[in-house]
């Protein structure tokens, strides 16, 4: 992905990463933002992030130095403390090519959840985002949100494996199921052998 250099507007140390969000999305910005922790600068550590950003909702996210993007990008500079911020004006048309790599994308709240932990400004910030952009943060929470519920995915495995078992008992195959703790599965042979009914010789 190449993200144009775009035309500094500001740079300075902010107390919040929600507050350079809440301020390019208050002034529409298109163009990018750098991160820097500053915590981590003063222990030695190299760690800088880049959120763009079309019309102030944000688009992409980026960690430099883990080469991550979108989420996994975003908590890779997601440091507490102080940051150094630089705010760059980049034109839609030249960003364009970059804002369709969507193993970058992120959703309009993310960052702002994910930065700042506001939910306020991530609210905010999915309001003043475009439809289409809306259901998609919309789509990618809840399914974030399912991700993270270890019971309900559990449940969902525990049918699984009872109709799977409901399923061989009905065609007479029971025998070629095994639980965790026996030695192995049938082997693709004699899968094949019992799946047509005969014996392969």
């Amino acid at each position: 992905m190449r993200i144009p250099r775009g035309a500094l507007l500001r740079s300075r140390v902010v107390d919040d990463p929600g507050d350079a969000l809440a301020e390019v999305l208050d002034e529409g910005l298109t163009g990018y933002v750098v991160f820097e922790p500053q915590d981590a600068l003063l222990l030695g550590e190299s760690t800088r992030g880049i959120v763009t950003f079309e019309d102030g909702i944000p688009v992409l996210a980026y960690d430099t130095e883990r080469d991550e993007g979108g989420r996994d990008g975003l908590e890779g500079f997601a440091v507490t403390g102080p940051h150094r911020v630089a705010v760059h004006a980049v034109d839609a048309d030249d960003l364009a090519e970059a804002h369709e790599t969507e193993a970058f994308r992120v959703a309009p709240d993310e960052p702002a959840r994910v930065l700042a932990g506001d939910e306020r400004l991530a609210d905010r910030t999915l309001d003043a985002a475009p439809e289409s952009r809306r259901e998609a943060g919309r789509d990618q929470s809840a399914l974030e949100a399912f991700l993270s519920d270890s019971e309900a995915i559990e449940q969902i495995q525990s049918e699984a494996r009872a109709e799977a078992q409901a399923r061989a008992e009905e065609w007479g195959l029971e025998s070629a199921l095994v639980d965790d703790d026996d030695e192995q599965l049938p082997g693709r042979d004699e899968a094949d052998d019992v799946a047509h009914g005969g014996t392969r010789y």
